[in-house]
């Protein structure tokens, strides 16, 4: 797979953080600031978001998508800045598992993204020019608030289902806690209810080769008209093998010589792996801001529900009347299935509706966002047993 070489002026990234293309932004002035977990407020921002479908009568239709962590609101159409498919649009769309005639679907770019939700790409109001690392540190309960005041912006009390995999599914969790009146069903898939060790690992290696990269500049390459793509590139590509698992790519590459039949005895791109991982790096610094994955990767770390609830994750769920559907993949590394049946057993013990499904696949964390059937007849399944439960026929009442 070749590489791409090309990419956007660092300027193009923040005005896209300020001015998304094809996208709804709902904007929070000084008089709405957002509280976060930081100890500051956050005032103005804005939350850029998509939907899809129709909104029925009563308004008790509408299912909440949570994006991944290099994801954006763009789940089930092209993304109008850099062409690529919907990042969910295997599972989400007319007649799909998620289907939207018969469901509204919303998903905003999470707080601190880069595709039109504030973030330190975006302009800080005191001193016209990009936050920056000014910006300040969020959380994952953070990002929820802010969806929550998007959806009281849009006049939605009750979400139908909250689903989202990864970061995403962290979302799900903390929804499902935060505002369990809010949510009737929820979908965490391939995710925790805390960061591992690990994780953190690997997440601190990534942002290490980020702030390594000279045109890092300390976070102030927008200012200094730099642009830290090595650096980024090197992240995603050491985040990119997290997310797949050795069978898989023992399946698709091997130790395939890229273009060639014998060893060239250097340090080119020499096997296909090689080259398809730098394929990944240089394609996502075309995308993403360098900062906002410093950002979004720290939130994810922070992550610890049990924290909140004098450490036992169940006292979160305790009193919800959501019904879960907890989803793992035998082959996720990155958050393996005990992980998930330790959700589970937290659910059991706060007295929930959950149930539990463990895919058979070779695909590795990533199955959540790839062609997995199993995984779409759970979600269709699922869905399905709670709108019947909840009384809606075709998206309505």
């Amino acid at each position: 797979m070749g590489e791409v070489d090309t990419a956007p002026d660092a300027t193009s990234l923040a005005r896209e953080a300020d001015a998304p293309r094809n996208s709804q932004v709902a904007r929070f002035g000084a008089d709405r600031p957002l509280k976060l977990d930081a100890g500051v407020e956050l005032s103005p921002f804005q939350i850029a978001y998509k939907n899809y479908g129709t909104l029925n009568a009563d308004r008790s239709n509408a299912i909440l998508i949570c994006h991944a962590l290099t994801g954006d609101h763009h789940v089930a159409s092209p993304n109008p800045v850099t062409g690529r498919p919907g990042g969910w649009e295997t599972m989400v769309g007319p007649g799909k598992p998620i289907d939207t005639e018969r469901y509204f679907v919303i998903c905003s770019n999470v707080l601190g993204g880069c595709m039109g939700s504030t973030g330190p790409a975006s302009t800080n109001p005191k001193t016209g020019k990009p936050w920056g690392l000014d910006f300040p540190v969020i959380t994952i309960r953070d990002m929820v608030r802010a969806q929550a005041m998007l959806l009281d912006e849009l006049k939605i009390d009750t979400l139908f289902a909250v689903a989202g995999g990864s970061m995403g599914g962290m979302q799900v969790l903390q929804w499902a806690a935060s505002y369990q009146h809010r949510v009737f069903s929820a979908l965490p898939i391939a995710c925790a209810t805390r960061h591992s060790a690990q994780n953190i690992a690997f997440h601190e290696v990534g942002r290490q080769a980020v702030m390594a990269d000279p045109e890092w500049r300390h976070g102030r390459y927008f200012a200094e008209g730099t642009d830290p793509r090595r650096g980024l590139a090197v992240a995603r590509m050491g985040a990119h093998i997290t997310y797949l698992s050795d069978a898989a790519l023992h399946r698709k590459f091997g130790r395939k010589f890229q273009d060639r039949e014998n060893p060239t005895f250097s340090f080119d791109a020499d096997f296909e792996v090689e080259s398809y991982l730098r394929h990944q790096g240089s394609s996502f610094v075309e995308r993403f801001d360098a900062n906002s994955y410093l950002y979004l990767t720290r939130a994810m770390d922070y992550f610890d529900l049990a924290a909140d609830y004098n450490g036992v994750v169940a006292n979160a769920f305790r009193g919800a009347e959501t019904r879960f559907c907890v989803v793992s993949f035998t082959s996720d590394w990155l958050f393996p299935t005990p992980e998930s049946r330790a959700i589970v057993h937290a659910l059991n013990a706060s007295g929930a509706r959950v149930s539990f499904a463990e895919i058979v696949t070779d695909k590795g964390h990533d199955a959540f966002l790839l062609d997995e059937p199993e995984l779409f007849a759970i979600v269709r399944g699922f869905l399905d047993g709670a709108a019947k439960a909840r009384g809606l026929k075709n998206g309505k009442q």
